[in-house]
């Protein structure tokens, strides 16, 4: 009998299955962000009004107003926010870029990722210390992205890049709230 169960191909537990199954869709998805899974939107930048908002014209002539994914730069009125816009402004405006996104926010905008000769410009505004990154909706990225960008704003934090070298900054969903009780 012994000699039996020897010769028999053994059979690996039900679980090791479900583990195997579970890995290989983890790895499938975890290579792109989950908002990659749309069109990319072509076009030129035509305007932008903060630190983490543009306007893209497609070649239709269609405007598309987009919130950068993944970043929450400072508001208008905050220490560096000016500074924030004036470099997105810099770097993107009249630019042909592609959005990539899979989703509009309560006011319309694409949420995505703007991409300027494939770069990840999201990640340029955090490694510059212009923006903070936006964890509260950073389950909208990919585990990859999300750790790039976790780590440009450690990076930006730790060399006092941007809006690190104030001793305290007032991110952007703290400061909201406090202008509209003054109001």
């Amino acid at each position: 009998m012994n000699a039996a169960r020897a010769a028999a191909p053994t059979r690996s537990p039900w679980h090791l299955h479900w583990l195997l199954l579970a890995l290989a869709v983890a790895l499938a998805t975890a290579t792109l962000p989950a908002h990659a899974l749309s069109s990319p939107l072509q076009g030129r930048v035509v305007a932008v009004a903060d630190g983490d908002s543009v306007t893209v014209l497609d070649a239709q002539q269609g405007r598309h107003r987009v919130r950068l994914l993944g970043i929450d730069a400072p508001e208008q009125a905050q220490p560096w926010g000016a500074e924030s816009g004036i470099y997105l402004r810099a770097k993107v405006l009249q630019q042909e870029v592609q959005v990539v996104f899979a989703k509009t926010d309560r006011h319309g905008r694409l949420i995505g990722t703007l991409l300027l000769q494939g770069q990840d410009v999201n990640l340029q505004m955090l490694r510059a210390g212009l923006a903070w990154h936006y964890k509260a909706y950073a389950i909208e990225q990919g585990w990859l992205e999300r750790w790039r960008y976790a780590r440009a704003e450690r990076q930006a934090q730790r060399t006092q890049r941007g809006l690190w070298a104030d001793p305290a900054p007032t991110p952007p969903w703290e400061f909201r709230p406090q202008q509209r009780v003054k109001r």
